[in-house]
């Protein structure tokens, strides 16, 4: 599939930007992290909620799998919902049904997977593995003082992730880089400014419009982008401003953080002296706090995956196997909520 087909795919499910609690999409094979149409999407409730409270969803996450074919060497994997400072996350219902070799749990820094091994499966033959997950996500409030955060003035090795090029955020392009130099000149003096400044202009200068995946200079170039452009845009500017910021994935949507320190703050071993705040690129304004009710899927935007040979924007649904014959299993990946 090219890949603007599956980026259109992806945007399908781009609909709703903030405030309403909808999305959670079916997905096929190639599709992406989002889902595959907007007639798999959530209706919103009648009721609006109250996002300055914690709010629980329930989610059914997995994989179902249909052959026609014998196949060998199966492999399928999907990412899972996981714990983050604003949002804990509990298994409460798992099913692993035919012939599935394993199941395991994969790490990731930012993300997790099922990763499912199937050795062989005849014609006619099923699999299914879901898991029902219980995410309680925290609203994030904007700090009320700002004046003691500064850009950290040294890259721990985590931190230096969230700085220079990642797939579709290319940060060095002249045209950022030259913007960047630009900004710089009249930036505010205080850190939480300066992550301001970037984030009004990237809204000033991008309007929101769907399409197709586009580089972040692109979206500069062009002057139009949805909620991963914009939001590729801004953590481009922040990394040339010295300042570690990353995307979110949630179903349906994404935003940045950035990440900023106390001043003279010393992190204890193996803990971060400062804190990552979200903006919200596209949508509705929020900055420094984020009231949202769909629970966050991963944190990154340059993953490496033993599947893929090389990095990957965000860590989607995968599935790979040795058949026998010229049809091929129907497989159907899924998250939605329940």
């Amino acid at each position: 599939m090219k890949r603007t087909e599956k980026s259109m795919q992806r945007r399908a499910c781009l609909r709703a930007l903030t405030g309403a609690f909808a999305l959670g999409c079916v997905s096929t094979t190639e599709s992406s992290l989002f889902g595959q149409d907007t007639e798999d999407a959530v209706a919103p409730p009648a009721t609006p909620m109250d996002l300055t409270k914690p709010q629980t969803t329930r989610w059914q996450v997995g994989v179902n799998i249909d052959t026609p074919v014998t196949f060998t060497s199966g492999i399928a994997t999907f990412p899972v919902f996981m714990d983050w400072p604003e949002q804990t996350v509990a298994v409460t219902n798992r099913v692993v049904e035919g012939r599935v070799g394993n199941v395991a749990v994969r790490d990731l820094p930012g993300a997790k997977q099922v990763v499912c091994t199937i050795p062989r499966l005849t014609s006619g033959g099923s699999v299914r593995v879901e898991f029902e997950m219980e995410v309680v996500r925290q609203p994030i409030v904007a700090p009320e003082d700002t004046s003691d955060l500064v850009i950290p003035a040294r890259m721990s090795r985590e931190m230096r992730a969230y700085m220079g090029n990642s797939p579709m955020i290319d940060a060095s392009h002249p045209s950022i880089r030259n913007l960047s130099r630009e900004l710089a000149n009249d930036a505010p003096e205080s850190a939480w400014e300066k992550v301001r400044h970037l984030y009004d202009v990237v809204r000033e200068k991008v309007r929101y419009q769907e399409g197709p995946i586009r580089e972040a200079s692109d979206a500069l170039k062009t002057g139009v982008g949805d909620c991963e452009d914009m939001t590729s845009l801004f953590v481009a500017l922040c990394r040339n401003a010295g300042i570690p910021a990353r995307m979110v994935w949630i179903p349906g949507h994404c935003y940045p953080e950035f990440y900023l320190e106390p001043r003279d703050a010393t992190a204890a071993r193996g803990e971060l002296a400062g804190q990552w705040y979200p903006c919200q690129a596209a949508g509705t304004e929020q900055f420094g706090g984020m009231l949202e009710a769909r629970p966050v899927l991963q944190k990154g935007d340059r993953f490496r995956v033993p599947e893929q040979r090389t990095p990957v924007r965000y860590v989607a649904e995968f599935f790979r196997c040795d058949r026998q014959g010229s049809k091929a299993p129907r497989v159907e990946f899924v998250r939605k909520p329940v």
